[in-house]
């Protein structure tokens, strides 16, 4: 089976399980939150784009309403409006690589802009599921752990799943399969999920 072959075979599992009435309902949890981590191969990382694309599609034709968010594409939003893109070029272009991460972290703020602005997106669509890509855009200044800690509160109403570039454990986070994020066990792996 090639790898795209997998990826196809993958989404359509994802797909089952994501449009399944226990799934949405957020049944058979046992008290724990609604997050699901699916992770993959980066070296596959263009195939996914397109199955998450295909995935949004395909649950919108089942009455589903999903909302994907790219943290990529969000954190150019909270930068072009809190500080100016230009701006930021020229800091990255006059810094080196720690302080503009630092800088970057700062301009970004998961407490005060990045979540809320999360919150903000999911209160104003109101969908059935809050899907997250763009991890690996995002490393090292924002963390997926980051992410899915600081947003337990707000998104405990709604199926979460996180496309992640790299290996889920059930226990700890490893980004591209290289990089140990920190331990996060909080969230289930949709591969193992029957349906």
């Amino acid at each position: 089976m090639t790898e795209t072959e997998q990826i196809h075979l993958k989404f359509s599992h994802i797909f089952q399980v994501v449009s399944s009435e226990s799934f949405l309902k957020m049944d058979a949890l046992g008290g724990e939150i609604p997050f699901w981590i699916a992770p993959y191969d980066v070296a596959v990382s263009n195939q996914v784009e397109i199955e998450i694309k295909n995935l949004s599609k395909k649950l919108l034709a089942k009455g589903i309403k999903p909302l994907i968010v790219d943290l990529f594409e969000l954190s150019v939003q909270i930068l072009e409006s809190h500080v100016g893109l230009e701006d930021v070029f020229y800091i990255e272009g006059d810094s080196d690589k720690e302080y503009f991460k630092e800088t970057l972290q700062s301009m970004l703020n998961i407490h005060e802009r990045f979540i809320p602005k999360m919150i903000e997106l999911k209160n104003k669509a109101q969908p059935q599921v809050f899907m997250i890509k763009g991890v690996g855009a995002v490393y090292p200044f924002i963390r997926s752990h980051n992410i899915l800690n600081n947003i337990q509160v707000a998104m405990n109403d709604i199926p979460t799943l996180m496309f992640f570039p790299g290996v889920y454990n059930g226990k700890s986070l490893n980004l591209f399969g290289q990089l140990m994020d920190d331990n996060y066990y909080r969230a289930f792996n949709i591969d193992n999920f029957k349906v």
